[in-house]
């Protein structure tokens, strides 16, 4: 099996490599372009979340509401994801052996997955028994994955 190590290299030889880790203030506006990104993604999915579970807003048809969520879950996944894309580039090398990367890239993969492929379809169906079934399990699934996202990228700079 082909290592990725080489790729992990290569971005660290990279001019953006270079402009990021010459200017010591680049590295911090991108971790709080990520963490802006990350509250958005997390916030506004949890508050989809809570409507799929019956905890609040019962009364307020869940397409609606992620209708009117949408443009805030789109901008903050954007924005995580491009500065994340943009710090790896910064910290390939050293995240290579590092497990909590890896850990949060597996959630990452997971919660992008599940995002596409189940939460929104579920969130685009009409009020139904069978909606809220999956409701449940779409709510639950977005909320284990995404903080498993955030608890694993946050333990990235604590753990090896």
């Amino acid at each position: 099996m082909a290592s990725v190590f080489p790729f992990f290299e290569w971005c660290e030889k990279t001019a953006l490599f270079r402009v990021i880790s010459n200017h010591e203030s680049v590295f911090p506006a991108l971790e709080t372009i990520h963490l802006f990104g990350l509250v958005l993604l997390l916030g506004t999915t949890v508050i989809l979340c809570l409507r799929l579970l019956g905890v609040m807003m019962a009364k307020q048809p869940v397409a609606e509401l992620a209708g009117e969520l949408g443009k805030y879950t789109t901008s903050g996944m954007a924005l995580m994801l491009s500065s994340g894309a943009l710090m790896f580039v910064a910290t390939a090398v050293r995240n290579y052996s590092n497990t909590s990367f890896w850990v949060k890239m597996v959630f990452l993969a997971a919660a992008l997955t599940f995002h596409f492929a189940y939460f929104r379809k579920v969130i685009r169906m009409q009020d139904s028994g069978m909606v809220q079934r999956r409701g449940k399990v779409a709510a639950w699934g977005a909320l284990i994955l995404w903080f498993g996202v955030a608890l694993s990228g946050r333990s990235i700079g604590f753990l090896g």
